[in-house]
């Protein structure tokens, strides 16, 4: 297992600007994980969807749902700000 002190204090040592490279980095890493997780429970459940008869979605269909989810997330979001 990694040094996780050790790397606490690489990073602490830092100048401000590194560190929030190092932030971006980390949350890059964080939605990248998120997105392969996500992409395996989907891989995990579609032979049961196969075998239930359910259609695999349309390209069109699936840019369809994400712009719905982004768009309720936009929503969400200027809701929170405003």
């Amino acid at each position: 297992m990694p040094d996780t002190q050790a790397l606490v204090e690489k990073i602490a040592a830092l100048p401000p600007e590194r560190i929030a490279e190092i932030e971006d980095f980390v949350d890059f890493l964080a939605v990248k994980t998120r997105r392969e997780a996500a992409f395996d429970r989907l891989l995990a459940i579609a032979p049961a969807l196969e075998e239930a008869g359910i259609p695999p979605m349309t390209e069109d269909e699936i840019m369809a749902e994400v712009e719905a989810v982004r768009a309720a997330r936009r929503s969400r979001g200027a809701g929170a700000a405003g």
